[in-house]
């Protein structure tokens, strides 16, 4: 058998168990986590079990939280403000370079905006972004501050996600809107897996 060459682009995970002692709020089993991630305010952060966050996340929980649930997948490239709040729930997927944002500038030229100029002069939104059981986001999807995307919905591909989502429905498009029904079969499937 041929021994596997040394990939200096490649720097592996972290473990559950060399992330338990890292200050996270809390870890579960069998999680892992690139080690090219960056993230910041670690105490103010839960992770469930079973859950996978590749390469160059980047988490910013310094301000706010962030409640990551079990069979949680976050995809390469990803962007998670979390100054107000953001919580993905059982068996979410976040495909690469989605972004999710729970606080934003005001962009209409009433104030002033970014993170070098005292709050004083800005209108910052700050809301909670709440993604329910087996949500999916697309790549390279945005989802803007105090949505709630419900139970069981996909957004797809590219999308712009505004305004807070019914459940089971498959979104599509900027603004987001809703193409069809998605399909309940995953509960089966969902009952199966944790029954073993």
């Amino acid at each position: 058998m041929l021994e596997q060459a040394y990939n200096p682009f490649y720097r592996g995970f972290f473990v559950s168990e060399e992330l338990v002692n890292m200050g996270f709020r809390s870890i579960g089993k069998n999680v892992k986590i690139a080690k090219s991630c960056t993230i910041v305010g670690l105490e103010n952060i839960s992770i469930g079990c079973n859950v996978q966050i590749d390469e160059n996340v980047f988490i910013a929980a310094n301000k706010g939280y962030l409640d990551i649930g079990n069979h949680v997948h976050i995809g390469g490239a990803c962007h998670l403000n979390c100054a107000g709040g953001i919580k993905l729930a059982d068996f979410c997927g976040l495909s690469q370079g989605v972004r999710i944002y729970s606080v934003s500038d005001d962009y209409t030229g009433y104030s002033l905006t970014n993170t070098t100029v005292p709050d004083i002069y800005k209108n910052i939104a700050i809301s909670p972004v709440n993604l329910e059981r087996h949500v999916l986001i697309g790549s390279g999807s945005v989802v803007l501050p105090g949505v709630t995307i419900g139970l069981g919905s996909a957004v797809g591909a590219l999308s712009l996600v505004t305004m807070s989502l019914d459940a089971w429905g498959i979104y599509l498009g900027t603004p987001a809107k809703r193409l069809k029904a998605r399909s309940k079969k995953m509960l089966e499937y969902e009952t199966f897996l944790l029954e073993e």
